[in-house]
């Protein structure tokens, strides 16, 4: 595998790290990618966080890595935003979300929003899900940063995006255009990021939905890690079948 392979798409939550626990052998994994002159470049599509927090927190858990080293569903979705010429959206996200696209010159509003952006938002309020769905059904569009249906914890599974946009979408019966994992725009701007075609990366994460097809469906080499989200009976059952299944990034040293 390391002889087609040049550079290395890592998923974040339940594949480098849980919580504020790094997986055993993910940080050596990257280190020993970088020794043999592979490239690493975090791609995620929880954006509760911004890139230098993610850095950050890879820093203290025994990473080396910085802001550059992080693509996030939130950042693939302010430069898709930006593209088409938005500058005012009504969001559900983080604290730290809100911020990414403040500094991206979109403004927070909801007054004649031009989009509905639905993120991974921990504050999440009746409040908010109410306004939202009034903006939708008024005609506005809406985005959703990423498909995920759960985010893994120490705890268990915890509601991720997917999870909420199925809530707004049985409510107005509206379906959202989606920015992340595993869409094609997120697979080609993560290969434009980190330099290296396609075909010569490899995406390993914990989920098939999104990890796994992303890759299949990019011709990439996918490769599930069963140390989050995924299971063995999991995959028995699912259309997006890995290249290569091992219990975590340790085992790929």
């Amino acid at each position: 595998m390391l002889e087609t392979v040049d550079g290395f798409l890592l998923d974040l939550d339940g594949t480098c790290y849980l919580g504020d626990r790094a997986i055993e052998g993910a940080p050596e994994f990257v280190a020993r990618c970088r020794a043999r002159g592979k490239r690493v470049l975090w791609l995620t599509n929880n954006c509760s966080r911004t890139a230098t927090e993610y850095a950050e927190k890879l820093c203290r858990l025994g990473f080396e890595a910085t802001p550059r080293d992080i693509f996030t569903s939130g950042d693939a979705t302010i430069q898709v935003l930006g593209s088409e010429g938005v500058t005012r959206v009504f969001l559900l996200g983080t604290p730290s979300l809100e911020e990414e696209f403040r500094q991206a010159g979109i403004t927070l509003t909801a007054t004649d929003p031009e989009r509905v952006v639905v993120g991974f938002d921990l504050g999440l309020t009746y409040d908010k899900l109410k306004e939202a769905c009034r903006l939708i059904r008024s005609g506005v569009p809406w985005v959703a940063t990423h498909p995920d249906l759960n985010c893994p914890t120490p705890e268990g599974p915890i509601p991720d995006c997917g999870a909420i946009c199925a809530l707004i979408a049985a409510s107005t019966g509206a379906r959202p255009q989606v920015i992340g994992k595993p869409e094609a725009g997120m697979a080609e701007a993560a290969a434009m990021r980190i330099g290296i075609p396609r075909q010569r990366l490899a995406m390993v994460g914990d989920r098939l939905y999104t990890d796994i097809r992303m890759a299949r469906e990019n011709e990439m080499t996918a490769i599930l890690v069963l140390s989050g989200e995924a299971t063995r009976e999991d995959v028995a059952q699912s259309p997006f079948q890995p290249h290569h299944i091992v219990p975590s990034l340790a085992f790929l040293l």
